[in-house]
């Protein structure tokens, strides 16, 4: 038995492979279930107890020598692979230019908006998604009655009829008239959620941006002129406005605002339904009730409160016809923003 594990010893040192699959090869040879070395344990089972020590010394060896051998002769194939990749690389070649992400597009419209306004003298105002009733409803001087509480247009936190997310960011107006004194000029964006049927032109989650100012003065023409200027500066200097009244619980007067519709031309689509008319927003005059709520006197100051939705602003702006590709993530759709950045 010595012999024969001498002349394997002696093949393990001498194997010199080309390849790895022959390292392969040879390791389930020697090293594997039916490989000789397990023949040569089987064999050691029945040796004389006298020889099992000596034996089984030269047996463990050869295990040794040839585990170190193979994993040996696996790295020298490894380095000579590294080397000549080295060797082969033109290393004056330019490198590959990585893609890179861009902006998606409601990020893209809510800073162009937050950017115009910036212009007019408009601060950045922040505040939580998760709002308490006051803030979202009762001091915006909603009824307790107004149809905006019910269930079907908000979501309340279960068991807390008192909570809720909040229906529009004209909480954060509510949250700055509190902490801050007039003058007051903010601009208001964030994520907002309504219990609504998801559709082409609707979703249960969207963007807003509202804007909020007050001061001695303010009148119903410093609105429109606002308004206008932000709406040609998004759309163009050809975009044409129209104010409808309408009524908002915190503002009178009030006004429904449309730009022309640039996805038809003003002839009718889907979109505009028809009309060559897209509405982009809500307006108004703060409300003497609202301004006394959030101790403000009325008698003093007055001011103006605007809100639009971001995915509306987007759709007009880009051509975009369906609500729903900005929560659906496709990249052919966030790729064709890469040139807006």
């Amino acid at each position: 038995m010595t012999d024969k594990i001498n002349e394997l010893l002696r093949r393990v040192e001498e194997f010199n492979p080309k390849a790895a699959a022959e390292i392969e090869e040879f390791r389930i040879k020697i090293l594997g279930k039916k490989g000789e070395l397990n023949a040569l344990m089987e064999d050691f089972k029945t040796v004389a107890p006298e020889l099992k020590r000596e034996l089984g010394q030269q047996l463990n060896k050869l295990k040794t020598t040839a585990l170190d051998r193979i994993n040996s002769l696996r790295e020298q194939l490894q380095d000579a692979a590294s080397d000549d990749g080295a060797a082969t690389e033109d290393m004056t070649r330019p490198g590959s230019a990585e893609q890179l992400g861009s902006r998606h597009p409601i990020s893209l419209v809510k800073n162009q908006i937050v950017e115009v306004f910036s212009r007019l003298g408009y601060t950045v105002a922040d505040g939580p998604e998760i709002e308490d009733d006051w803030h979202v409803f009762s001091a915006l001087n909603f009824p307790p009655e107004h149809p905006a509480r019910d269930m079907q247009d908000t979501f309340f936190i279960e068991k807390n009829p008192d909570i809720l997310l909040r229906t529009h960011t004209s909480s954060i107006q509510v949250r700055t008239m509190e902490h801050q004194k007039p003058p007051i000029r903010v601009i208001c964006p964030g994520r907002v959620f309504r219990n609504e049927a998801i559709s082409y032109r609707a979703h249960c989650i969207f963007h807003q941006i509202e804007g909020l100012y007050i001061d001695e003065g303010v009148s119903f023409a410093d609105m429109k002129q606002s308004l206008l200027y932000f709406a040609k500066e998004v759309f163009g200097e050809q975009t044409v406005i129209r104010m409808r009244p309408s009524y908002f619980p915190f503002t009178e007067p009030s006004a429904e605002v449309d730009v022309s519709c640039n996805l038809c031309g003003g002839k009718g689509c889907p979109v505009c339904k028809g009309t060559g008319w897209l509405e982009i927003m809500g307006c108004g005059m703060v409300d003497p009730n609202v301004l006394k709520a959030n101790n403000i006197d009325p008698e003093k100051y007055s001011g103006f409160a605007f809100g639009m939705g971001i995915e509306r602003i987007a759709m007009l702006k880009y051509g975009v016809k369906d609500l729903r590709l900005y929560f659906e993530n496709d990249v052919r759709f966030l790729h064709q923003f890469d040139t807006a950045l």
